[in-house]
This record gives C-alpha cells, sequence and structure tokens, in this order.
C-alpha cells in the first residue's frame, strides 16, 4: 500500500509544485513520474476534476488559485470549473450529492488514471471519497484536508462514507487515497471553533501511543486554543503521522480483524452525533467520548483516576465540550454500543485504556459502570465551575 503524504505551507502558491507531483499517468515509471510531475510527452493530458467546500472556496482564493495554477499547468486538463458543495456534517445525509458526483464523473469521461481532487473538512472527503471509490470501482483521490481534524486524523484514512438510516457511515468503502496534502494555509481562515475541533483526535491518538506526546499536549493546550501554529501545526504532524502509521504498520488497514483503537472513545460519539441532530461536531463528540471512556477505564481497568482528570482538563482547555444535555438520557446513549458492534462486525470490541499508552480491547462493557463514568465526568465539571 502506498501512501503518498505531503505537508505544505502555501499549496496555491509557493509549494504547488508538490500537487504537481503527484498528478502522473499510471505507467512501470510511476514512481519517476511521480517526482517529475505530469507526463508532456506523448501522453495525453491528465484529467482533473476538482470538488470543494464552498466555505472553504469562500474564505479565502486558495481554491480558485490552485484551479487557476492547474488550468496553466501543462500536461493537465482541468475537465470541468470546481464544483463546490455545502460542509458539514450534513452533506453525508444526502445521497442526492453523491448522484451529482457520479454524474459528473460520467459527464466528463473521467476513468481510473484520472483525478478528483478534494478540498475540504473530513465530511466533505468523505463523501468525496466514497464517490470517487465506486466510479469505476476507483477513481484516483487527492485530499487536501482543510480542517485540524481531517489533518490529523481521517483525511490520512482509508475510509469513506455517507451516512444512512440515521446513523453515521452505515455506507461507505475502504480506499487509499492516491495522495494527502495537508496545507497549513487553509488552517488560518478556520472559525475558533473548528480549529480546535481536531485536537480531540490529538489527545485520543496519544494516549493510545505515546505518554510523551500526551503531556506535551496537556503542557501546549492553552497555547493551541490560542492558536499558537508553531504548536498546533506540530500536533497536527505529529497527530497526522501516528494515524498513518498505524494504519500502514498496524497490519490491519482494511480492519478485518476485532482489534479498533483509533475508535477509542467513539462508540458514544458516533451515536451522540445523530441524537443530537448534529448539532455537535464529530471532533466535539469525540472529546466527549474520550472523556467518558477514559472514566470508565478508571473505573474498570486501572486507569489513575488523576490521569482520568488530567485528560478532561486537556480536554477543557483545548476548548472542547465534555457534556451535552444528550448525555442525560443515558439509555439512549448506551444503544450506541450495538450500532458500533453492528458496524464493526463480529463480538462487540471497544478499547480501553490500563494506562496513557496502554490499551486494552474488551468485549463486554458494564452498563452499571458507564453510567457512574457518565456521573463521574459531571461531577468534574461541576467541580471545575
Amino acid at each position: 500500500m502506498t501512501h503518498r503524504v505531503r505537508f505544505t505551507n502555501e499549496v496555491a502558491g509557493a509549494d504547488f509544485h508538490e500537487l504537481l507531483a503527484v498528478l502522473h499517468r499510471s505507467s512501470a515509471s510511476d514512481e519517476r513520474s511521480s517526482r517529475e510531475g505530469p507526463s508532456t510527452g506523448n501522453d495525453s493530458a491528465v484529467k482533473v476534476l476538482i470538488w470543494a467546500d464552498e466555505d472553504v472556496a469562500r474564505a479565502s482564493d486558495r481554491v480558485s488559485q490552485i484551479e487557476s495554477k492547474l488550468k496553466a499547468a501543462t500536461g493537465i486538463d482541468l475537465v470541468a470549473p470546481t464544483g463546490c458543495f455545502h460542509g458539514g456534517e450534513t452533506i453525508k445525509n444526502d445521497s442526492a450529492v453523491v448522484d451529482r458526483m457520479l454524474r459528473q464523473i460520467n459527464l466528463c469521461n473521467l476513468d481510473r488514471r484520472s483525478y478528483v481532487i478534494a478540498i475540504g473538512g473530513g465530511a466533505v472527503l468523505d463523501v468525496a471519497g466514497y464517490a470517487s471509490s465506486i466510479a469505476h470501482r476507483g477513481i484516483r483521490l487527492i485530499r487536501l484536508p482543510t480542517t485540524t481534524l481531517a489533518q490529523g486524523d481521517s483525511g490520512v484514512g482509508v475510509k469513506n462514507a455517507i451516512n444512512q438510516f440515521n446513523k453515521k457511515n452505515w455506507v461507505g468503502t475502504f480506499a487509499v487515497p492516491w495522495a494527502v496534502i495537508n496545507d497549513t494555509g487553509f488552517l488560518r481562515t478556520l472559525p475558533d471553533r473548528d480549529f480546535c475541533c481536531g485536537f480531540s483526535e490529538a489527545v485520543k491518538v496519544s494516549l493510545l501511543k505515546s505518554r510523551d506526546m500526551f503531556d506535551s499536549l496537556c503542557r501546549n493546550a492553552s497555547r493551541i486554543a490560542a492558536r499558537d501554529m508553531e504548536a498546533a501545526t506540530e500536533v497536527i504532524k505529529q497527530s497526522c503521522q501516528m494515524h498513518l502509521r498505524h494504519i500502514t504498520e498496524g497490519g490491519d488497514p482494511f480492519e478485518s480483524l476485532e482489534s479498533r483503537p483509533l475508535d477509542f472513545g467513539h462508540w458514544s460519539a458516533h451515536r451522540l452525533e445523530p441524537l443530537t441532530n448534529y448539532e455537535i461536531r464529530h471532533g466535539e463528540a469525540v472529546a466527549i467520548g474520550v472523556a467518558l471512556d477514559t472514566w470508565y477505564s478508571a473505573i474498570r481497568y486501572g486507569f489513575p483516576v488523576q490521569a482520568a482528570a488530567l485528560v478532561c482538563r486537556c480536554l477543557a482547555d483545548l476548548r472542547l465540550p465534555l457534556w451535552h444535555r444528550a448525555l442525560e438520557d443515558f439509555d439512549r446513549v448506551l444503544a450506541g454500543l450495538e450500532e458500533f458492534r453492528q458496524h464493526l462486525g463480529g463480538r462487540l470490541t471497544v478499547t480501553m485504556l490500563q494506562d496513557v499508552a496502554n490499551p486494552i480491547d474488551v468485549h463486554e462493557i458494564d452498563y452499571d459502570s458507564m453510567r457512574l463514568a457518565a456521573r463521574k465526568l459531571r461531577d468534574f465539571l461541576d467541580e471545575r465551575r
């Protein structure tokens, strides 16, 4: 599995060559071509289609600059003007968006050696990735994630999905993106809420894999929330690389085994999103889910109570929520465990923690202990007031 990941500061400007470098024809000399850029010989031009989050396109001129540079590039056939789509989780609830994308792929005569460049947050990337992966069984997808969440986590992943039956990611595919370009320039236009959202996944992966990263996150949480870009981009890069190593070296990129450690905190997060009618962002739901499972780990598996409190303080310092009124009817939240089991297949497998960087897979959840974990979380918040 080849995973091309690039880190840039201005892919629409001085770093545009990084995008050109991953656009090439398929041949025995792919790797040579990827370094040299698109073919300018006898091969036909590379067909490219751009899909972008309309809010991203409005927030700056980066999308239009990328479009203009591709139009001017030798060996590139930009087959249509940039298609803009409304971002956020609601795009994943509308199958008509997928139909629109597939129609455009067909009308523009894209094939398996053509490219879709998807520019946006995780939801737009999910839908674009799903449409790209089912057209001709796979159009080459280049992701340009524009949120901290997508750059640190989902953008580098191999999952694509839309929601169905009021269940998150019920319809989807596994498909390795052709390339991922994490560009810092896109992050500067994010609203504060969306900027902070992505760091819940960084907390999650650090708890699973690195005490040093977790300690660093705790020290720098306030700086990150204040949009100190040096601190923020370093965490995003570390988070991305840890997710990437897990996918490429963990031995189970397409989730055929029981263990899903990167889904720590997600069983309740995936339930909370539809329960709140997607009022909370995915990153916010993950923050609540991580806090909840951290307290459960303290109750059931010896995770230090002081560390559980530290996790919650870190998330709070990152300006992430730790509670939503939907938790007050906790039995409705607990129904998410069965949905989670069905989504993964086989017996229930949930990752918990014995300590920082010491995860454990469990196959049963004690509902009374999980209810107690919710109360512990609420008590923590009451003590901070």
